[in-house]
């Protein structure tokens, strides 16, 4: 009990200089926000289980581009959004957005979106055109 009560004032302690700042921020909204220790862990495991499990679908629905790109969106993005749970989103942000940081969630951001665009807007064109070379090949070996 004691390591469990250490981790909880790692992850939730912080400079007095970074309340102020987050209660400046929440202002009026601060009673809608407040979450106790525990939870805030069972919504991070909660939402990572779930992030989860949309990927572990999205493997099974790789034959459908479009299911596997909208399966495999939301579970990364429910796995990564877990951690706002115990740090909060105004730092998780803040980390996500540091100079030494933005590279790769500017390269992450990017590659979710294309491919929900390549699924959702490219492949519905690209799908006929595909059906009809597949036709040939098989067709030709008749």
């Amino acid at each position: 009990m004691d390591a469990f009560r250490r981790l909880q004032q790692n992850l939730f302690s912080g400079d007095e200089e970074e309340q102020q700042q987050e209660d400046d921020l929440l202002g009026e909204y601060q009673g809608l926000c407040n979450l106790s220790p525990i939870q805030r862990i069972y919504g991070f495991g909660a939402c990572l289980a779930a992030g989860l499990v949309f990927m572990l679908l999205s493997l099974i629905a790789f034959v459908r581009p479009i299911k596997f790109a909208l399966l495999f969106t939301f579970g990364n993005v429910a796995a990564v959004g877990s951690t706002t749970f115990l740090i909060g989103p105004t730092q998780q942000l803040t980390m996500m957005f540091d100079r030494v940081r933005v590279l790769a969630t500017a390269i992450y951001g990017g590659c979710v979106l294309l491919a929900l665009i390549c699924a959702l807007l490219v492949w519905p064109e690209l799908y006929p055109f595909c059906q009809k070379i597949r036709l040939r090949y098989v067709c030709k070996g008749f």
